[in-house]
């Protein structure tokens, strides 16, 4: 009796799973959801300025329905994660707010205001910055998991970019192109300060584009099935997940579902990051 019990429990878990990500792929309201996408509360970190928003916990879909647009295969399978509230960067981490910890400015963009996001940063680089501010005693800072970043991103949205299907350059600073093969030489892109554009659902802001983000996560394939607080690492991987697009991506790479993986001492002036601090 007991082993039919747990049949049946474990098919209804199944079934509810692929109805829930059913309804996001044929864009049904996600009412399952047990939050709201509404600005909280906000603290600044008081030895460097930088300002955090609260985010509440909850759960999303995560990953990207198979009739979505420009979708890769490791942005699958959909499931549904949960994830406890946390203290979110309001802005990717600036030239100057680097500048309050470390001793050298790495930025490409280093004469574009001290307000643009610090880039050239490896995910190597992110944790000393973290360390040296863990040192102050000011708080506990890390980088989000990838969860938690694209939890936040979507900031209680389906769709492909927290502002909708479409994307355009009043949104987000990217390379305003659907494919590299358009680029001209008369192009010149580059970083812009952050809060530039509106801010998604929770108060975030450049969720996408200006710079990739780092996360503290290994690059792997997606796990089945649902999960609380997941984070993955792996110490065979060198592999650290980077999230949100650049200044240098075309719009596909900016979706809330989109992901890549560089090595973790990977160094380019369009990858930067932004910080949680734990409750």
């Amino acid at each position: 009796m007991k082993q039919v019990i747990l049949t049946i429990a474990v098919l209804y878990a199944a079934l509810s799973i692929s109805i829930h990500a059913h309804a996001y792929e044929i864009g049904l309201d996600a009412q399952w959801m047990d939050f709201t996408a509404t600005p909280g509360r906000e603290w600044m970190e008081p030895f460097t300025g930088m300002e955090f928003v609260w985010v509440p916990a909850g759960c999303f879909m995560m990953g990207s329905p198979e009739s979505e647009k420009g979708r890769k295969e490791y942005e699958g399978p959909l499931r549904k994660i949960c994830v406890d509230g946390f203290w979110m960067g309001k802005y990717e981490v600036t030239q100057e707010e680097w500048m309050t910890i470390m001793d050298k400015n790495p930025s490409h963009f280093y004469n574009y205001g001290a307000m643009d996001p610090v880039e050239k940063v490896s995910w190597d680089d992110a944790k000393t910055f973290i360390r040296k501010l863990n040192a102050k005693r000011v708080g506990t800072f890390r980088l989000p998991t990838e969860a938690e970043w694209e939890y936040a991103c979507r900031a209680g949205t389906t769709t492909p970019y927290s502002f909708g299907s479409m994307l355009n350059t009043d949104m987000a600073v990217y390379l305003g192109l659907d494919s590299y093969e358009q680029i001209t030489s008369s192009w010149h892109g580059g970083t812009k300060s952050v809060g530039s554009f509106e801010p998604n659902n929770f108060g975030l802001y450049d969720m996408h584009g200006n710079v990739w983000e780092w996360c503290e996560d290994t690059y792997e394939w997606y796990q089945a099935g649902p999960a609380k607080n997941p984070l993955i690492v792996k110490n065979d991987n060198p592999k650290r997940i980077l999230r949100g697009g650049g200044w240098y991506s075309i719009p596909n790479y900016l979706r809330s579902a989109f992901r890549t993986g560089k090595k973790h001492d990977t160094i380019e002036y369009y990858n930067g990051f932004r910080l949680v601090r734990s409750p």
